[in-house]
């Protein structure tokens, strides 16, 4: 099924293609001064309109790609669609983004690779981790 046929295959296909309304909802609430308020309606429709926005980037980003002889969508695919599309102010905006998101990746993995370098099981480390809380609490309960 090609993406024009998922977007307008029925209502399953829109389900897939939305975003969090209350995440949309609070993004526009933090962009809005206090007292200006925003549609039902409207919030809809930006929506629809995010959708339809990364839909285009994520197509020409695959177009990028394909130019490239590469069979992944890499960052510098969608960074050059932003410029083809018209949309170089975002470029900055998006490099920080990916910066922000490598370095939360890598402390990700490094806690995850604490934890496999430990040799013990998630179980072992709950139950030491418990032993040490209720260490912590017995401690505490002396002192008052």
């Amino acid at each position: 099924m090609s993406d024009d046929e998922r977007l307008t295959s029925g209502a399953g296909a829109d389900d897939e293609l939305s975003l969090p309304k209350a995440t949309v909802q609070k993004l526009i609430s933090e962009m809005l001064p206090k007292d200006v308020s925003c549609s039902k309606d409207t919030r809809d429709l930006l929506i629809e309109c995010c959708v339809e926005f990364i839909h285009l980037l994520s197509s020409e980003s695959n177009e990028v790609c394909e130019k490239d002889s590469k069979k992944t969508i890499a960052p510098e695919h969608v960074l050059k669609a932003l410029d083809d599309l018209g949309f170089p102010g975002f470029i900055e905006e998006a490099k920080s983004v990916l910066v922000e998101h490598k370095a939360a990746q890598k402390d990700r993995e490094r806690k995850t690779t604490r934890m496999e370098q430990s040799g013990l099981s998630e179980e072992e480390l709950l139950r030491q981790q418990e032993e040490l809380f209720a260490a912590s609490r017995a401690r505490f309960e002396a002192s008052n």
